[in-house]
């Protein structure tokens, strides 16, 4: 993976049909950002479907985590503790 910007403010789908949406997550491979399965919409899920984009991260305030849509396991984006 790579440094990803997000493409848009807001989930670029429901910007466009001025909707709202719950959360937003933004999409490691190319900077879509999408709301999150709880929004009606689900627009992360169904770019992860159209691309085959396998890893997204949650883009709210004080999260720091990440979603493989693939192996079905989240990603923690803190580092490891130094023991």
């Amino acid at each position: 993976m790579r440094p990803v910007r997000p493409r848009t403010r807001g989930c670029e789908e429901c910007l466009k049909l001025h909707d709202t949406w719950v959360h937003l997550r933004l999409c490691m491979t190319c900077g879509h950002v999408g709301c999150c399965d709880d929004s009606k919409n689900k627009h992360a899920t169904r770019h992860f479907h159209e691309s085959d984009h396998p890893i997204i991260r949650s883009l709210e305030p004080g999260e720091r985590w990440g979603w493989c849509y693939v192996d079905k396991v989240q990603l923690d984006s803190e580092p490891p503790a130094r023991t």
